[in-house]
């Protein structure tokens, strides 16, 4: 079982990043995936989920801080989940990691990729 993110960097106030997390050795579309953060100091949080594809598309969520300037997203024939951050803040700055979930005994961590936004 393997989560791969990309895509963090260093960013100016006000810009975008597409974070992605690309999976295998499980069925990703089996289940449900989530980006979480956690800044120097502070506890991990989730950012964003994505339910499992159901008969009406998928359900998502976000933390307030994020709503509205955060999208988060799959495409289970990629095996990939993405977050597309805009409208960047420094106190977004933080290490971002995907979470694979299917129940307590099946969930999986990514390595993480460093988001910093300063100018």
């Amino acid at each position: 079982v393997q989560l791969v993110e990309s895509g963090g960097g260093l960013v100016q106030p006000g810009g975008s990043l597409r974070l992605s997390c690309a999976a295998s050795g499980f069925t990703f579309s089996s289940y449900f995936m989530s980006w979480h953060r956690q800044a120097p100091g502070k506890e991990r949080e989730l950012v964003a989920a994505i339910s499992r594809a159901g008969g009406s598309g998928y359900n998502t969520e976000y933390a307030d801080s994020v709503k509205g300037r955060f999208t988060i997203s799959r495409d289970n024939a990629k095996n990939t989940m993405y977050l597309q951050m805009n409208s960047l803040k420094p106190e977004d700055t933080a290490m971002y990691y995907c979470k694979a979930y299917l129940n307590a005994m099946a969930n999986y961590w990514g390595q993480g990729t460093q988001v910093t936004v300063s100018s």
